[in-house]
C-alpha cells in the first residue's frame, strides 16, 4: 500500500514536454537514459522503407518525429480489433516517417498470463509488419509513481483512506453514480499526512475540478471536437491501495515518458480520454493528439468477444485457417477505413500511401460471419486474390509447411511443380490439402466407378479409353506437350471427342472430375503413378 515513503519526493513534471528543447540535459530524461533510444534504419528493422521521401536511415533526434504506440494487455489472445489498431498505428507511422512503438501494458498482475503474452507476439509477428521500439509497462512503475507524486504535490490529487472506495472500479458520474467522497477530498493536508505516516492504506485519487462548471475538451481526428463537463467525471484513482498504478495513470505516464505524439486506439477509449487530458494538464505535459477508431461488431451489432463469438475473433484463428498475413491486413484495413477510390485489393505500399485519418469512418464496422462460415466472405475473397498475385516460388514456400504438417513428405521441387496447377483453385492456404491431395497420397480414396464414364458414353467406352490411354502414355514423351499430343491422337484413333478421352483419364488419376489442368497434372504425377492408377480404374470398370 502507498504511504508517505512509498510516494517519494521527486522532480516536477512541469519540465517534461513531449518534445523537450534540450533533451540531452533534461533532468528527467538524463536520469532515464533508456527512455531515449537511437532509432536504427527503418529498412533494417521492418524490411519496409519510409514512404515520405525522407531517408529511411535518418535517426530519431527527440525533437519532432511522430511517435505512435500499440499497448496491448496480456490478459487474453490478440483480438482482431486490437490487430487492426496495431495496423492503423503502423500505417500512420510509416506514412509519415515516424516511429512505431510496442508497449506491453502488463501492470494488471492478477490477470496477466504468459499464454496471453505469447499469443500477442505470435499474432503480431505473423502480421509481418514489425515495430521500432519495445517496452514493458511493469518495468516502468517508478515512472508512474513519479508522475503521481508530482500531481499530488501540486494539489491535483488526494489520499482516499475509505476502504470501500480504495479499490473499487470507477463509475461514471453521467450515470448518476458515485463521483467523490467529500470527507476524503476535503481532508486537511496535516490529517492526510498523519494517517499516511501511521501506515493506514489509501488510494490516490485525482481531484477533478468542482469549484466552477468546466468542460474538458479535445479534438479527435476521427470523431471531431469532444467535450465533457467535469461535473460528470468522478475523482478517479491514480494509485490503488496496494501502490500499483491504475490504467489511467500508467498509460499517461508512459505516453509522456515515451514522447508519444499521436494516440490511435479504439472508440471504446473515447470516454477515458477526458480523464487523460486532465492528467496531462496536471502533470504539465502537452497532450498527444487523439484518433479513436470505430469498433468491430458482429452481424447482430454486438461487440466482438471470444465469450460470445468464439475463436473467430482471434488473429491466430485466421493464421491457422490459411490466410496470408498481408491479405488479412488488407481485410482489416477495409473495416472502418476506405482509400476513397473503391479499391479493395491493395499492396502494402499502396495502403501506406493512401492511409489517412480522413478515410476512417465513424460508424462501427461489421465483420460478417455465420455459425456455418466463420470467416467474412470479403476476407476469403481478398485472400484468394492475394494468393493468385503471389509469385509461384513464394506461394510454394508458404504451401510446403501446410502439406508437411498434414503428414505428406513433399519436397520443394515437387511443391514448386504443383503450385501453378492449383493456385487458381485455392481461397485459403489449407485448401491445398483438398484441391491437390491426389498429388501427395500414395493411393486415391475410394470414388464412384460411374465417374469414369464420359458424357454421352458408357462403361465400354470408358474401358476402351483407359486401355488406349495406357498404351499411349507408356510410349509418349511425358511432358505437357507430349502428353497432350498422345491423348488427342488416341481420341482420333478411337473416333471420339477429345473431352470423352480426357474425362476418364482425369478421374482415373485424380479420383474426381474436377481437377487441375490434365496434362500438367499427368506430368507432375509421373508415368509410373499414372499408369498404376489407370490400371486400377480399368479393374474397377471390369467389375461392373
Amino acid at each position: 500500500m502507498p504511504n508517505a515513503a512509498a510516494i517519494p519526493p521527486s522532480r516536477s513534471w512541469n519540465g517534461l514536454r513531449r518534445y523537450p528543447k534540450n533533451y540531452q540535459t533534461n533532468p528527467f530524461l538524463r536520469s532515464n537514459p533508456n527512455k531515449i533510444k537511437p532509432v536504427v534504419p527503418l529498412r533494417n528493422r521492418t524490411g519496409f522503407p519510409s514512404q515520405t521521401g525522407t531517408p529511411a536511415e535518418a535517426c530519431y533526434t527527440g525533437i519532432s518525429m511522430l511517435r505512435v504506440r500499440f499497448a496491448p494487455s496480456p490478459t487474453g489472445f490478440l483480438h482482431i480489433g486490437s490487430a487492426r489498431t496495431f495496423i492503423f498505428n503502423w500505417l500512420y507511422a510509416r506514412r509519415h516517417g515516424g516511429v512505431m512503438i510496442l508497449r506491453i501494458d502488463d501492470t494488471d498482475v492478477e490477470r496477466n498470463s504468459e499464454a496471453s503474452l505469447s499469443s500477442i507476439f505470435e499474432g503480431l509477428r505473423w502480421l509481418d509488419l514489425g515495430w521500432d521500439e519495445e517496452y514493458r509497462q511493469s518495468e516502468r512503475l517508478a515512472l508512474h509513481r513519479e508522475m503521481a507524486q508530482a500531481i499530488f504535490q501540486k494539489g491535483f490529487a488526494y489520499r482516499d483512506f475509505t476502504p470501500a472506495q480504495a479499490g473499487e472500479i470507477e463509475k461514471s458520474g453521467a450515470q448518476g453514480t458515485w463521483l467523490f467522497n467529500s470527507g476524503m477530498r476535503d481532508l486537511s493536508p496535516q490529517e492526510s499526512d498523519r494517517r499516511a505516516s501511521s501506515g493506514e492504506p489509501f488510494a490516490l485519487r485525482f481531484r477533478v475540478p468542482r469549484d466552477a462548471q468546466r468542460h474538458v475538451r479535445f479534438d479527435d481526428a476521427v470523431y471531431g471536437p469532444q467535450s465533457k463537463s467535469t461535473a460528470d467525471i468522478e475523482d478517479f484513482a491514480l494509485l490503488r491501495s496496494d501502490g500499483m498504478p491504475t490504467y489511467h495513470l500508467a498509460s499517461c505516464a508512459d505516453d509522456a515518458g515515451l514522447r508519444i505524439s499521436h494516440i490511435i486506439r479504439g472508440q471504446d477509449h473515447l470516454t477515458n480520454t477526458f480523464k487523460h487530458v486532465l492528467i496531462f494538464e496536471a502533470a504539465g505535459v502537452a497532450a498527444p493528439r487523439f484518433a479513436h477508431l470505430p469498433l468491430l461488431v458482429a452481424p447482430d451489432g454486438t461487440k466482438l468477444s471470444k465469450r460470445r463469438h468464439g475463436p473467430v475473433v482471434s488473429v491466430t484463428t485466421y493464421r491457422d485457417a490459411g490466410f496470408l498475413p498481408h491479405a488479412f491486413v488488407n481485410f482489416l484495413c477495409l473495416l472502418g477505413w476506405s482509400p476513397k477510390d473503391d479499391r479493395q485489393q491493395m499492396t502494402r505500399q499502396e495502403i501506406v500511401a493512401a492511409f489517412s485519418f480522413d478515410g476512417i469512418n465513424r460508424a462501427n464496422a461489421v465483420v460478417n460471419f455465420t455459425e456455418d462460415d466463420p470467416f467474412d466472405p470479403k476476407a476469403v475473397w481478398l485472400n484468394a486474390e492475394h494468393i493468385r498475385a503471389l509469385p509461384v516460388e513464394d506461394l510454394a514456400e508458404r504451401l510446403l509447411p501446410v502439406v508437411r504438417a498434414a503428414g505428406f513428405p513433399v519436397d520443394h521441387r515437387k511443391m514448386l511443380a504443383i503450385t501453378p496447377l492449383v493456385r487458381e483453385r485455392m481461397k485459403l492456404l489449407r485448401d491445398v490439402l483438398t484441391v491437390a491431395d491426389f498429388f501427395f497420397a500414395e493411393e486415391l480414396p475410394p470414388y464412384d466407378t460411374s465417374e469414369l464414364i464420359p458424357k454421352k458414353g458408357d462403361p465400354a467406352m470408358a474401358l476402351a479409353v483407359l486401355e488406349r490411354a495406357v498404351q499411349s502414355l507408356a510410349a509418349s514423351d511425358f511432358s505437357h506437350d507430349g502428353l497432350e499430343a498422345a491423348l488427342r491422337s488416341a481420341a482420333q484413333t478411337l473416333g471420339i471427342k477429345a473431352g470423352q478421352m480426357f474425362e476418364p483419364v482425369r478421374v482415373a488419376v485424380c479420383g474426381r472430375k474436377t481437377a487441375p489442368p490434365l496434362f500438367g497434372t499427368l506430368e507432375v504425377l509421373g508415368r509410373d503413378t499414372c499408369l498404376r492408377r489407370i490400371g486400377q480404374a480399368i479393374e474397377k470398370l471390369k467389375e461392373l
